[in-house]
């Protein structure tokens, strides 16, 4: 089917932290590819993006940072709206999802699906706060592994074993932002009934888009075959869009459900401000001629490609997407990238740390690109690709080419006199490239689609290599005249083929030839630049990246990753417990466990841990240091000092932070969640034991 149109939607980031390089493979720049390339063929296109700025990522980072919610949102969606910008991903609209525009719509949205009976109702109990009056979301909720007894797994994950939980699964449930016990509490919610929706999905799905990449295709299909099941579009919290019913006060709109109609909110808000150039919001997201491409990671699959169509098909009269192309994940250094453990490397970081250098990162992030199964980035190959590919294939045909017209032809484009057959053959694989990357790149294939446009930049360069311009020019300036013009032609094509990929070279490299603009039906000819047209300064179009470069980046990783292992050892310490200790225990076990009085010699905090306090304690012994994670309950150790504790005698000693600790304080949870130290009414003998 032919349209008139193409709407490309990019995943809302989280307004919670900045965006880094897994962000930009896994979406934005094969979103910002296929939208400049369509521009580029002449089609009607419409690129929409926004920040997310509800839900709790963006809740736990303003508890944690002590300031309020908009604060965090409005500091990070200017972040990465601003890096975006610098970086090229050519929106035609990035807007937000705390924008009035946004609130009216989700809310009316959810009234009208409401008012047609399309959502049911139902009440599960769920854990909740007593002291704060508040439900918990999975990730606010920790407790004791089922599976691997570590203390400190979350509700929806234990980081330890990996094992993925729920929170009723988890031994002695607790607040994880302030340590209260949890109880649970009967609540209401709608819920978006997906099981009524199968049979469609798996007509439209199954039967209808078997053309979508496999990976997303076999998501949708495990989903499918394990049976929908209805999901709840609303939830306990005072941060978000109020849900539009009377009796819902203290619920929002469930942010899965409030963020893809962003997608909708935000074309309304561009096409209002701008009819005049992008005509009604409705063209985009009702008209069956309009075509719709989602790009997303293979963590937004399922919401993408079931529950948003789901939620369009139960409204009736929006259109539906066309092809989601999911890619997976992209690793950094062999590991997974993780925001909490900042092992990423961060855009706008890059692009302080590189100026000038987008299409490097660009360049080097579609060659890897993650569109089948996960990839890895690492800072050897970024430079290889630079310093290799782009520097010595790319840039060095260009620089080549330019030099040597400047040199035998005053900077102007020479005549073209008669041609050989391997000109000919050179002007046919020029010419062949249209065809394959239109191939690729109406198919999603991004990183072969940039592999065949630097093979345009080799064909250049073996060209030159061969005809050897710098020797016929002493004795054939005809013939050198033939080869440059040539030659030169073929920069004007990788000027064109390589805009979807690398916009900021191509625009540079149209300086040098004082080109003007041009479109991709163009790709091929030999006939761009005209005999006599006078070319611009020459400079190089890519530059080597030195190894002090590389290993600055490198330093910096290796500071982060012993960073990560200290605070593991860190969380190992202080949520460890012998295996014999736990819920069930007898007075036989709890026998085992030696537990003595001493008196705190020293207290002091340990450098570099923000909850760790070191004691040397009196034991009535040698003595013996001790580490507690109780440093958040006691900004001044000092007060400790003088005081018997109580401690644990037979732990067998942890080495943390550089400083064995040789058992272990007992503490105390109060109401509030501080930690106070156990202690004894009267003195007694250090090393006494507690029967």
């Amino acid at each position: 089917m032919s349209y008139k149109r193409t709407l490309i939607t990019s995943a809302l980031p989280y307004a919670n932290g900045p965006v880094h390089i897994g962000h930009l493979a896994g979406v934005y720049v094969p979103a910002d590819i296929y939208a400049r390339y369509l521009r580029l063929r002449g089609q009607e296109v419409l690129f929409v993006g926004g920040s997310d700025e509800h839900g709790v990522p963006v809740t736990i980072r303003a508890r944690k940072e002590g300031i309020t919610v908009q604060e965090v949102v409005d500091r990070y969606h200017t972040l990465i709206r601003d890096s975006f910008k610098e970086f090229g991903i050519s929106f035609d609209v990035y807007s937000r999802t705390t924008s009035p525009t946004h609130h009216k719509f989700a809310s009316d949205f959810f009234r009208r699906l409401y008012d047609t009976g399309k959502f049911i109702e139902q009440t599960t109990e769920q854990f909740y706060d007593p002291e704060t009056g508040e439900f918990l979301t999975d990730r606010n909720i920790r407790g004791e592994c089922p599976r691997c007894h570590s203390l400190g797994a979350y509700g929806d994950q234990c980081e330890k074993c990996g094992s993925a939980l729920s929170p009723d699964e988890l031994i002695n449930p607790y607040n994880a932002i302030n340590g209260n016990p949890l109880q649970k509490k009967a609540t209401s919610h709608w819920y978006l009934p997906l099981d009524q929706y199968q049979s469609w999905l798996e007509e439209w799905i199954l039967k209808d888009h078997t053309e979508w990449r496999s990976n997303v295709y076999g998501q949708c299909k495990s989903w499918l075959d394990g049976g929908l099941k209805p999901r709840a579009v609303t939830r306990d919290l005072d941060w978000g869009i109020p849900v539009p019913v009377e009796g819902a006060e203290g619920k929002v709109l469930y942010v899965w459900f409030d963020a893809p109609i962003g997608y909708i909110s935000n074309t309304k808000e561009l096409c209002d401000a701008h009819p005049d150039k992008y005509g009604q919001w409705e063209t985009w997201w009702k008209d069956q001629d309009t075509r719709l491409i989602h790009f997303i990671g293979k963590d937004n699959i399922v919401f993408h490609c079931i529950v948003f169509p789901t939620m369009l098909k139960a409204e009736g009269s929006y259109i539906l997407p066309d092809n989601v192309p999911a890619n997976e994940f992209l690793n950094l250094e062999g590991d997974k990238i993780s925001t909490s453990r900042n092992w990423a490397v961060w855009l706008h970081e890059y692009l302080q740390d590189f100026p000038g250098k987008q299409d490097v990162l660009r360049y080097v992030l579609t060659a890897n690109a993650p569109e089948t199964k996960d990839n890895d980035f690492t800072w050897a190959d970024f430079q290889a690709r630079n310093n290799n590919e782009l520097v010595a294939i790319y840039g060095n045909f260009v620089n080549r080419a330019l030099v040597l017209t400047a040199k035998y032809f005053a900077n102007h484009v020479p005549a073209r006199g008669t041609l050989t057959d391997y000109d000919r053959e050179t002007i046919g694989d020029i010419q062949a490239v249209r065809t394959r990357i239109e191939s690729l790149l109406d198919t999603f294939h991004f990183r072969e689609a940039q592999k065949e446009a630097m093979n345009m930049a080799r064909v250049g360069n073996k060209y030159l290599a061969d005809t050897e311009p710098w020797k016929t020019a002493k004795t054939d300036m005809e013939r050198t005249g033939t080869v440059l013009n040539i030659a030169l032609q073929i920069a004007a094509n990788l000027r064109i083929v390589f805009e979807p990929f690398l916009p900021f070279s191509s625009s540079k490299l149209g300086e040098m030839l004082q080109a003007g603009p041009t479109e991709w039906n163009q790709l091929g000819s030999m006939d761009l630049l005209p005999e006599g047209h006078a070319l611009g300064q020459v400079s190089l179009l890519f530059e080597k990246i030195e190894d002090s470069a590389i290993e600055e980046q490198k330093a910096r990783l290796e500071h982060i990753k012993a960073e990560n292992e200290a605070k593991a050892k860190e969380e190992e310490l202080l949520n460890w417990q012998p295996a014999a200790v736990k819920a069930d225990t007898t007075i036989d076990v709890f026998d085992k466990v030696d537990i003595r009085v001493g008196t705190v010699l020293d207290c002091q905090p340990v450098k570099k841990s923000d909850r760790l306090l070191c004691f040397r304690i009196d034991d009535g012994k040698d003595g013996r240091t001790i580490l507690s994670g109780i440093a958040q309950s006691y900004p001044d150790p000092s007060v400790l000092i003088g005081k018997q504790v109580l401690f644990i005698a037979n732990f067998p000693p942890r080495k943390m932070m550089g400083i064995e600790s040789q058992g272990m304080i007992l503490s105390a949870v109060n109401a509030d969640g501080r930690l106070t130290v156990t202690t004894v009414t009267a003195p007694v003998k250090n090393g006494a034991q507690v029967g």
